[in-house]
């Protein structure tokens, strides 16, 4: 049997956001995760997933080709 945890436990885990784990989480990003009514059951040895976001300050202007 799979153990499971919440966003909250895997926020402490990896030093991010709750916020930010459970974005990733509905956009299907954090492996095995489901949704438990308003709560995510995220499974304890899911890796966490490499973080998309624009860190450097340098945005991509996406209208100019």
């Amino acid at each position: 049997m799979k153990e499971y945890c919440t966003a909250k436990e895997m926020s402490e885990k990896w030093g991010i956001s709750d916020r930010r784990i459970r974005a990733m989480c509905s956009q299907g990003k954090i492996e095995g995760a489901f949704q438990l009514g308003r709560a995510w059951a995220i499974p304890k040895d899911a890796k966490r997933p490499a973080d998309g976001r624009i860190k450097t300050g340098k945005y991509v202007d996406w209208r100019k080709k």
